[in-house]
């Protein structure tokens, strides 16, 4: 079917296709000629770093000092480095995008893509004192790696900066020098492979010398000049001083083709074509002033003339070409694509795409193309959909995916997400590739990269907005992204309350979650802006993140504040332990004394670990009540209880505590009276209770005395009256007992009598004050005084029938037959 539909930049090395894509063309500075430079790109569309080459001859305008200049690839220049350091041997890209320099004496310097340095790292000493003759900067699987060789023929190689640097196996015959080298990654580990005169020699870690590898060539040469491994680091290209290219398998088993090129001028760059529908390759690009050949692995060539200075870089998915002039890729043509716009094609994708321009014509052969791919339309769709997201032109894209969007309409129960997903990709690619962003990204390059990385990479080229809309597109979160544009705000805008506003402004939208004031704040503090840094924390709603910041900044009382309001009292107990560390306890005071919870946490801490400054803590609040208590504390630990009642008095009084100070008065009498008590009776009288003071000159016959201390310290009665009866019980005076309960109208009643003669088995002294006793309790004594007759008589008397039945179950009654007719009986008569 004759479709010529966006087909001019096809060319075709047989059997497949290939294609020039137009990139965005470069508007260099005026200064700016890539011909007398030595360019370097980082691959996904990232930036590029160019430097006068020192090897042609080139008038100087302006500084003489070596410059390397770094753009974006629309010509942009984003950053610059003056180079004052020692000669540079090489220069490279990350797969950060940081641009790694190479210079003669083994050291390496890191910048990022505006001429920032990073970091910097040697190779060691050997390498160092040899010097570099050449280095190469590789991808590795732990990074990015820099190899150098030194002009010993000693190859070293770091995997990241961060890694140790390793030497790998000497060269064979190291008398003859190498024409070219290249780093093979494979798996974890990585290799060199150096072309020396018709051999390829292979320097593996952990060998002690290099394998040769040679009769690689049929045809008659002198050297190998040229070695190129692919981007993936499975297939290998070696180019000969006399045109001769090899193409194969980089461990060299395989051969795919030997072609001479006809050419006797030397390459300047060779660098394979990863497909775009897998990981393989089957063609290179080989670049040669003013001309351009590529060669695939059938030894079939196309060949086109070009700029006099051009630079190619190697993408996982083809080859961009950089010249004075223009920005292009050469890519191998997916299937997709070839199906739907090659001529003659008869695949379904090509006649449904026919069929919906024909649709839009509203002409009648819509419907002939269309039953013509009726049986395959899922796969047409498929493919509409695929070809569209490699396509760059927009207008391509858009007639790709109305074709699928016609298509799908055909089919019963189609899921439109894969649609969806590639039509928000595409939106997301065609900003990154507008002329502001210069980010030329492919289909397959977005995808794995994976949209996070993208959306760094935007962020740390500034382009906020862009990535903040790209986000809510794909449905990512956001929060960080405004992070770090407040981030830059505070490092570049020099008006606190204009940050802040700015801040809260853009923060207020309740979509944006998961956002710390306290991460900016602290960019603020490192920037030696503390008052911008107070405000932002001032947004921050969580007390935990912002008191942190706050005592590394010294603003305690601030930090006291936040804490005690949070009411968290780890966070407190955190708080005051950092600043009794770095404040005068007297400042200390004033800080936390109108914080509440902040200084009864602080009260007890002291309390637990040095008491002594609880002291200084209540005499700064003259809290009087508190100094007697601290004072009572220490007098009871000391045992100096005595000698310290009086200030812990005066303290009360002062504090307005009459009662507190009036006990503290009592306790000094008594214990000068138990000094004088001691003496006179020769019994330590020592720190005991009034209690225990009446019941020992009870148990001594000093009633008078016991009387006195009863009337002076107000003794109720009836604590008195006990202390007698369980005295006078505990000596067996019961003579004296009877006495003292006729002397007067006992207060407690004559239970305690009946009781302290039970408990010393004295049934008979019991059994005078029973009768004295309530009537509802007589019952229960005579039965606790096993006076059984007498409680039998007594229960019959209230006829308690209850405790009659309770008496039929005590053993006494029982083996007495008297006792138990008599209270059957009586029983008997109850219930009649």
């Amino acid at each position: 079917m004759p479709i010529m539909y966006n087909t001019g930049e096809w060319f075709k090395v047989r059997p497949d296709y290939y294609r020039k894509v137009e990139l965005d063309t470069p508007d260099w500075p005026l200064d700016i000629d890539l011909e007398y430079m030595q360019v370097v790109a980082a691959p996904y569309g990232g930036p590029l770093a160019a430097i006068r080459d020192p090897l042609k001859l080139v008038p100087v305008k302006g500084s003489s000092r070596p410059m390397i200049r770094i753009f974006d690839t629309t010509g942009r220049e984003t950053g610059h480095i003056l180079w004052n350091h020692g000669k540079l041997i090489a220069m490279g890209w990350s797969d950060t995008e940081e641009l790694i320099c190479v210079q003669e004496n083994a050291k390496v310097f890191v910048y990022d893509m505006f001429g920032t340095e990073k970091e910097s790292y040697t190779f060691g000493d050997e390498a160092s004192v040899t010097k570099i003759l050449e280095a190469k900067v590789f991808q590795s699987s732990v990074g990015t790696g820099v190899a150098v060789l030194t002009t010993s023929g000693r190859v070293f190689l770091k995997h990241n900066s961060n890694k140790t640097e390793r030497k790998l196996p000497d060269i064979p015959n190291s008398h003859v020098d190498c024409t070219c080298w290249e780093i093979v990654t494979e798996g974890r580990n990585s290799y060199c492979l150096l072309g020396r005169e018709r051999e390829i020699i292979k320097l593996f870690p952990g060998e002690t010398v290099g394998t040769i590898k040679d009769n690689l060539f049929e045809k008659p040469h002198d050297r190998i000049i040229k070695i190129s491994v692919s981007y993936n680091h499975q297939h290998l290209a070696l180019y000969t001083n006399t045109g001769l290219l090899w193409l194969g398998s980089v461990d060299m088993r395989q051969k795919y083709c030997e072609f001479d090129t006809g050419r006797k001028d030397l390459p300047l760059q060779i660098e394979w074509i990863m497909n775009t529908d897998n990981t393989e390759s089957d063609a290179v690009v080989i670049s040669y002033p003013s001309f351009l050949l590529i060669v695939n692995r059938n030894a079939d060539r196309s060949d086109f003339p070009h700029d006099p200075s051009m630079f190619l870089v190697a993408e996982m998915d083809g080859v961009r070409i950089i010249t004075q002039s223009s920005h292009e890729m050469i890519q191998r043509l997916p299937k997709c694509v070839e199906n739907i716009f090659a001529v003659n094609s008869q695949e379904p994708a090509s006649y449904l795409f026919e069929a919906q321009k024909k649709f839009e014509e509203k002409s009648y052969k819509s419907d002939e193309y269309l039953s013509m791919c009726r049986e395959k339309i899922g796969l047409a769709v498929n493919q509409c959909i695929e070809a569209a997201s490699y396509e760059f032109c927009t207008e391509t894209q858009k007639s790709l995916l109305r074709t699928a969007n016609f298509g799908k309409g055909f089919i019963h129960g189609h899921n439109p997400d894969e649609y969806m997903r590639i039509m928000r990709i595409l939106r997301v690619l065609n900003t990154l590739r507008h002329e502001k962003i210069a980010m030329p990204l492919t289909f397959k390059q977005f995808s794995h990269l994976n949209p996070e990385v993208i959306l760094s990479r935007l962020v740390f080229r500034k382009h906020y907005g862009v990535a903040i809309q790209v986000a809510k597109h794909l449905n990512l979160p956001e929060s960080w992204i405004l992070e770090h544009w407040a981030y830059h705000k505070v490092m570049n805008d020099h008006n606190d309350n204009e940050v802040a506003r700015k801040i809260t402004e853009k923060f207020k939208n309740p979509s944006v979650e998961g956002i710390s004031f306290c991460n900016i704040a602290e960019k603020a503090h490192q920037n030696g802006r503390d008052e911008l840094a107070i405000k932002l924390l001032e947004l921050e709603p969580r007390a935990f993140l912002q008191v942190p910041l706050l005592l590394k900044m010294r603003k305690f009382d601030r930090a006291v504040a936040s804490a005690t309001q949070s009411g968290d009292t780890e966070l407190i107990t955190t708080v005051l332990l950092e600043i009794k560390m770095n404040m005068m306890l007297s400042n200390l005071h004033m800080t936390i004394r109108d914080h509440k919870l902040a200084l009864n946490m602080y009260k007890k801490i002291m309390r637990e670990s040095n008491r002594a400054a609880l002291y200084g803590i209540y005499n700064a609040e003259d809290d009087q009540k508190a100094i007697a208590e601290y004072h009572f504390e220490n007098a009871i630990e000391s045992e100096g209880l005595e000698s310290n009642l009086s200030l812990i008095g005066n303290s009360y009084t002062q504090g307005r505590c009459p009662v507190e100070a009036e006990l503290c008065a009592e306790t000094s009498r008594m214990l000068k009276l138990q000094k004088t008590l001691s003496s006179k009776h020769g019994v330590d009288f020592n720190g005991l209770s009034i209690h225990n003071t009446i019941s020992n000159l009870l148990k001594l016959g000093d009633l008078k005395e016991a009387e006195k201390v009863k009337n002076d310290y107000k003794v109720p009665d009836r604590r008195f009256w006990w202390l007698r009866i369980l005295t006078m019980a505990e000596f067996s005076h019961w003579d004296q007992l009877e006495k003292f309960a006729k002397s007067k109208k006992s207060p407690i009643g004559y239970e305690p009598f009946v009781e302290v003669c039970v408990k010393h088995k004295n049934k008979v002294e019991a059994q005078k004050y029973i009768p004295r006793c309530r009537e509802t309790r007589k019952v229960h004594w005579y039965m606790q005084a096993e006076l059984f007759e007498q409680a039998i008589d007594c229960a019959y008397e209230q006829r308690d029938l209850h405790s009659l039945h309770e008496l039929k179950k005590k053993d006494s009654i029982l083996n007495d037959p008297n006792l138990l007719d008599k209270l059957l009986k009586y029983i008997a008569q109850q219930h009649s």
